[in-house]
C-alpha cells in the first residue's frame, strides 16, 4: 500500500508529500525531453489514487480533527471496528488511518498489516501550515522530533532501549547507531565511552533519557518541539552525573563554592580520601604532592578539568587534565650563590652584589637595557646610540614606553581572552553570555586598544631614534581626540559593566567557570576580569603623572616643554569628561592622615589619583633606609611606598587652620618611593633565627646600582604572604603588568645576611642606644653648620635691638620660622632626592661622626 502512493498522476490533485516529489521528476523529464508525452502515458496507462483519512473509533468523534480535514477539503470516513478495515480497502484510495491511542489493540493490527498510521497532532499542525501530510513508513503519531537524528550509548537494557526507538520514530525522529556528524543529539545513560566522548569534542547535546519520555507526554501540544532550547536544558546530563568528587588545597571559601557547584552540576561531593570519590581535583599551584597513594579507579585532575567541563556543560575529558607531581623549584640558583663557610667578607659581599646583579638582570622588564638598544628591530639612519649615563629626560620617556607597552598587552589579553571566546558563533553548550551583556561588560575596549597601539608605536620610534629634541608631547596631541572619543564611554560606565560581571557570575554556572579558567592563566597574572578591566580607568591620570614628571627633566629651551603642557592639558580634558564622583573622600582622607602622622611627608603625595592601600609596622634588619633596629613604618599606596621611622623626640602639637588640635607628628620621613621602582619582592623563608622577615630589590631609574632594603614585620596583621602578594599586586599595576606573581621571590635568609634573631637581645638594644647617642654627641660637636646658625640668630637679635625693643614671642616664632626656612632653602625636596645618593650621605655623615668620636 505504500508502494501504491508513488504512483500518483501529476495532474490528480493530492495532499501527500511523496506524490508532489514524484511531480517535480516527472517535469523535469519532460523538460529534459528524454521522452515525449510521458505525462499523457502516465494519465492513460495507471490509475488515479486519491488520499483518504479514516477516523478510527475515538477519532471520528473529535470535532477540531473533522473541521480541519473539511478546510483542507480532504475526504474521510470513520471505521468503528477492524472488521470494517475489508470493505473499507480499494485500490482508488491510499488509505491513512488516524488512531488517537498508539497503545491499544486497533493499532496493533494496523500496524502488522502495514497500513499508514498517524496521530491527530499531524493532521492539525501540516493542516494549520497548508502543507500536505507527510510521508513516513512507521505510524507517526506527533513531530515534535521531526528532524533530529539521535544516537544512543550506555544502555544495558534491550527493552528500554526499544521503548525509547519506538517513542523518536512515533514522534518523527531518526535513529543512528554510529555516531557521526549528523548526530543532533546523543541519549546518554552514562557518562563514559567513545560516542560521549565524540559528542562532547563536537558540542554535540548529550540528553537524558527522560528528555524522550517527557516529550511523549506533551505530544498532543501542536507548537511543542522537542529540540526547544528551554525544554530540552531541563533534561540536558550535567557535566559532573556520576561523578562524586574532592577537593584537595583549596581554601575554605574556596571549596564550599566549588561543592555548591558540584551538587548544582549533577554531581555529590565527598572527603578527601574516601574510596567512594571518582576524581580527585587539586590545586596545583599550592599542592606539590598527594596525601596518599590514589588507586588506579580514582582520577587525579586539575582544577581547569572542573571549571572547563562546567564550561562546556558537559563532563571533560580527564586525560588532558590530569595532575602530575611538581618538581621542586630551584629556588636556589640565583640566591644560594652565598656560603656562611667561607670566613672571607670579601668574597660574602661580592657573592652578594652578584646575587643582586642577577636578580637585576631577571626582573630587568625594559626591552631597552642601559646600553644602546640593540634589541630594537626598527632603526634609523639618524639614530645615535644612548650614552651609558642617560638624561633624566630619557628614563622617564622610556618608563613611558614600558608601560604604555605593558598597558596595550592588558588590553589585548582582555580583548583576546575573554571578549573575542565570548563573541564567538558555534560555542559548546550554546553563548555563554547574551550579545547585550557582552556589550555591556567591554564597551569601547577595542577602541582603546586601537589608539593606545599606536601611541606606544610612535613612542617606539622615538626612543629607538632618541634625541633631546624630539617631542614626545606631539605624541599625545595626535591622539588627544581620539582619547576623548573613547575613554569616557567606557570609565563612566565601568560601575555597571563591573555588576554585570557579578550578576552573570553568580546567575551563570558557564560563565563563572568561563572566568576561573582564564583569569588563571599566565597572561593575566590571576587577575579578575574586573581587576583587568578597572586599568583603562587608572592609564590617563598615570601618562598625565609621567608627562609631567617629564616636563620637570625637559630643559627651558626645549621646545617639547610647551608642547608636553599642551598634552598634560588635553589629559586633563579627557578626564573632565569623565565621571568626578569615582572619588572616594575616605581615601582622601586618610592620605592627610598620613600626611599627618609623618613629619616632613612630602606634599606631592596628596594625588586625586592615589589610595592608601595598608599600613605594615616593620623593623629595619639592614642599614638602609634607616639603622637596623629601627622602627619602620611603611605606607602602601596605589603607586607609591612612604617608608617613615619612629621619631626619637617629638616636640609641640599640630593645630590645623580651622582650630583642631591635632597629636604630635609620631614618625618621621624617610623617602617616598614609586612602586616602579621595586624591581622584586623577596620572601625570606622562615628559620630559627629568621622570622616575619622580607626585602624590596630596589633600583632608581636614574641610577646603575641596586639596593635592598630588608624589614621585620612586628604584627601579625596582615598576615605576611598576603602582604606581600598585595605590595606585588600593585607594583604589577603601576608597570602595568600582569604577572604579578612573578615578582616574588623566595629567598634563604643567609642568602642575603638577613637575620632576627637579636633584635629584642638587650645588647642589640644598647648597640642601638649607643648609636643614637653618638649622633647627637656628633651634631653638638659639628663646627660646619652651628655658627652660621648662631651669626644668624646673633644678627636677628641685633636688628631687633637697634629697632629699640627686645624681640617678642611673635617674631620669635618668626625669627624661627624664617630660620628654619633660609636653611632648608638650598636643600632639595626628600621626595626628589635619589635613593643611593640618599644612602651615601647618611654614610659619608657616620663616617664623619665616627672621626669626631675618635
Amino acid at each position: 500500500m505504500a508502494e501504491n502512493s508513488a504512483l500518483t498522476s501529476t495532474t490528480g490533485s493530492t495532499s501527500l508529500a511523496d506524490s508532489s516529489i514524484l511531480d517535480s521528476k516527472v517535469t523535469e523529464t519532460s523538460k529534459e525531453n528524454l521522452f515525449i508525452g510521458s505525462t499523457s502515458y502516465v494519465e492513460e496507462e495507471m490509475p488515479q489514487i486519491e488520499t483518504r483519512i479514516i477516523l478510527v473509533q475515538e477519532a471520528g468523534k473529535q470535532e477540531e480533527l473533522i473541521k480541519a480535514l473539511k478546510e483542507i477539503k480532504m475526504p474521510f470516513v470513520k471505521m468503528e471496528s477492524v472488521e470494517e478495515f475489508k470493505s473499507l480497502d480499494s485500490p482508488e484510495f491510499e488509505n491513512v488511518f488516524i488512531v488517537m491511542d498508539f497503545q491499544d489493540s486497533v493499532f496493533n493490527e494496523l500496524y502488522k498489516t502495514d497500513c499508514r498510521v498517524i496521530g491527530p497532532p499531524v493532521v492539525l499542525n501540516y493542516a494549520q501550515k497548508g502543507e500536505p501530510l507527510p510521508f513516513s513508513c512507521r505510524p507517526l503519531y506527533c513531530t515534535s522530533m521531526m528532524n533530529l537524528v539521535l544516537c544512543f550509548t550506555g544502555f544495558r537494557k534491550k527493552e528500554e532501549l526499544v521503548r525509547l526507538v519506538t517513542l523518536v520514530h512515533h514522534m518523527g525522529g531518526v535513529i543512528r547507531k554510529d555516531f557521526n556528524s549528523k548526530v543532533t543529539h546523543l541519549v546518554a545513560n552514562c557518562t563514559q565511552g567513545e560516542k560521549f566522548r565524540i559528542a562532547v569534542s563536537l558540542g554535540t547535546p548529550i540528553m537524558k533519557p527522560e528528555w524522550i519520555y517527557k516529550a511523549w507526554e506533551r505530544r498532543n501540544e501542536q507548537d511543542f518541539c522537542a529540540s526547544f532550547d528551554e525544554f530540552r536544558n531541563e533534561f540536558k546530563v550535567p557535566p559532573f552525573q556520576d561523578c562524586i568528587l574532592s577537593f584537595l588545597g583549596f581554601s575554605d571559601e574556596e571549596k564550599t563554592n566549588m561543592e555548591e557547584m558540584t551538587e548544582m552540576q549533577g554531581g555529590n561531593y565527598l572527603p578527601v580520601g574516601d574510596e567512594r570519590c571518582t576524581h580527585l581535583i587539586v590545586e596545583e599551584n599550592i599542592v606539590k604532592e598527594l596525601p596518599f597513594e590514589p588507586s588506579k579507579k580514582l582520577y587525579v585532575v586539575k582544577q581547569e578539568w572542573f571549571w572547563g567541563s562546567i564550561q562546556m556543560d558537559a563532563r571533560a575529558g580527564e586525560t588532558m587534565y590530569l595532575y602530575e607531581k611538581a618538581n621542586t623549584p630551584e629556588l636556589k640558583k640565583s640566591v644560594s650563590l652565598l656560603s656562611l663557610n667561607t670566613p672571607n667578607s670579601n668574597r660574602k659581599r661580592r657573592r652578594l652584589k652578584e646575587t643582586l646583579a642577577q636578580l637585576s638582570r631577571e626582573t630587568d622588564m625594559s626591552p631597552f637595557p642601559p646600553q644602546t638598544p640593540k634589541s630594537c628591530t626598527k632603526s634609523s639612519k639618524n639614530s645615535t646610540p644612548v650614552p651609558s649615563k642617560q638624561s633624566a629626560r630619557w628614563q622617564v620617556a622610556r618608563e613611558l614606553y614600558q608601560t604604555e607597552s605593558n598597558y596595550v598587552n592588558i588590553l589585548a589579553t582582555i580583548i583576546q581572552l575573554f571578549q573575542v571566546p565570548l563573541e564567538e558563533e558555534g560555542q559548546r553548550g550554546g553563548p555563554i553570555l547574551a550579545p547585550e551583556e557582552i556589550k555591556t561588560i567591554f564597551g569601547s575596549i577595542p577602541d582603546i586598544f586601537d589608539v593606545h597601539t599606536k601611541i606606544k608605536d610612535d613612542l617606539e620610534d622615538l626612543i629607538v631614534n632618541w634625541d633631546e629634541s624630539k617631542s614626545i608631547g606631539d605624541i599625545f596631541l595626535k591622539y588627544s581626540k581620539d582619547l576623548v572619543k573613547t575613554y569616557p564611554p567606557f570609565v563612566n560606565f565601568f560601575e555597571m559593566s563591573k555588576e554585570t560581571i557579578i550578576k552573570c557570575e553568580k546567575q551563570k554556572p558557564r560563565f563563572h567557570a568561563f572566568l576561573k579558567i582564564n583569569q588563571a592563566k599566565p597572561e593575566c597574572g590571576r587577575q579578575s576580569l574586573v581587576e583587568l578591566l578597572i586599568r583603562p580607568v587608572q592609564r590617563l591620570p598615570s601618562v598625565a603623572l609621567l608627562l609631567n614628571d617629564l616636563k620637570k627633566h625637559t630643559a627651558e629651551e626645549n621646545p617639547d616643554k610647551s608642547t608636553l603642557e599642551k598634552a598634560i592639558g588635553s589629559l586633563k580634558e579627557v578626564m573632565t569628561h569623565i565621571n568626578e564622583d569615582k572619588r572616594k573622600t575616605e581615601a582622601q582622607k586618610q592620605i592627610f592622615d598620613v600626611v599627618y602622622e609623618v613629619d616632613g611627608c612630602p606634599a606631592n603625595l596628596l594625588s586625586s589619583h592615589r589610595s592608601l592601600v595598608q599600613r605594615v609596622e616593620t623593623i629595619s634588619l639592614g642599614e638602609h633606609p634607616c639603622d637596623r633596629g629601627e622602627q619602620v613604618t611603611l605606607f602602601l599606596f596605589n603607586d607609591c611606598l612612604e617608608i617613615a621611622r619612629k621619631r626619637h623626640k617629638v616636640i609641640g602639637t599640630f593645630r590645623s587652620p580651622h582650630g583642631q588640635t591635632r597629636p604630635p607628628a609620631s614618625l618621621k620621613h624617610i623617602h617616598l618611593m614609586p612602586l616602579s621602582q621595586i624591581k622584586k619582592v623577596l620572601d625570606i623563608r622562615e628559620t630559627e633565627d629568621c622570622h616575619n622577615a622580607f626585602a624590596l630589590l630596589v633600583r632608581p631609574p636614574t641610577e646603575q646600582a641596586n639596593v635592598l632594603l630588608s624589614f621585620q614585620m612586628t604584627s601579625e596583621e596582615p598576615p605576611k604572604e598576603n602582604w606581600l602578594k598585595m605590595l606585588c599586586r600593585h607594583v604589577a599595576n603601576t608597570i602595568c603588568k600582569a604577572d604579578a606573581e612573578n615578582l616574588i621571590y623566595t629567598a634563604d635568609p643567609e642568602s642575603f645576611e638577613v637575620n632576627t634573631k637579636d633584635m629584642d637581645s638587650t645588647l642589640s638594644r644598647a648597640s642601638r642606644a649607643i648609636k643614637k647617642t653618638s649622633k647627637k654627641v656628633t651634631r653638638a660637636f659639628s663646627f660646619s653648620k652651628t655658627p652660621k646658625r648662631a651669626l644668624r640668630r646673633a644678627l636677628m637679635t641685633s636688628q631687633s635691638s637697634v629697632e629699640g625693643r627686645s624681640p617678642s614671642s611673635n617674631d620669635k616664632h618668626v625669627m624661627s620660622r624664617l630660620s628654619s626656612t633660609s636653611s632648608l632653602a638650598g636643600i632639595p625636596s626628600p621626595s626628589l632626592v635619589s635613593l643611593p645618593s640618599f644612602f651615601e650621605r647618611r654614610s659619608h655623615t657616620l663616617s664623619r661622626s665616627t672621626t669626631h668620636l675618635i
